[in-house]
């Protein structure tokens, strides 16, 4: 019994941890516009990373989010950070 209480309460802190740390809209923005200027300097300096940051749509998930454009996902994020998939690149 000792070992389901304390599985219980790390589940339970991990949750917490997660719902916590879950990336806002703004996060996953700033990290779309980083990436797609390392990426591509030429849409850096055109700003399409910008455009494509403001243009996405947020989902949260509680524990997770993800960003979309024109039906593709462009970033997750879990417990404070945000991976920028390869589709966020401008074609």
């Amino acid at each position: 019994m000792p070992k389901l209480v304390a599985s219980a309460v790390v589940i339970a802190v991990l949750v917490a941890l997660a719902v916590s740390l879950n990336p806002g809209p703004e996060e996953h923005r700033a990290k779309i516009r980083e990436v797609v200027a390392q990426r591509s300097p030429v849409a850096g300096l055109l700003g399409l990373g910008a455009l494509t940051a403001f243009t996405s749509t947020y989902h949260p998930l509680v524990v997770a989010s993800y960003t979309t454009a024109n039906g593709r996902t462009l970033s997750i994020g879990a417990f404070g950070a945000v991976f920028v998939l390869d589709s966020a690149a401008p074609d």
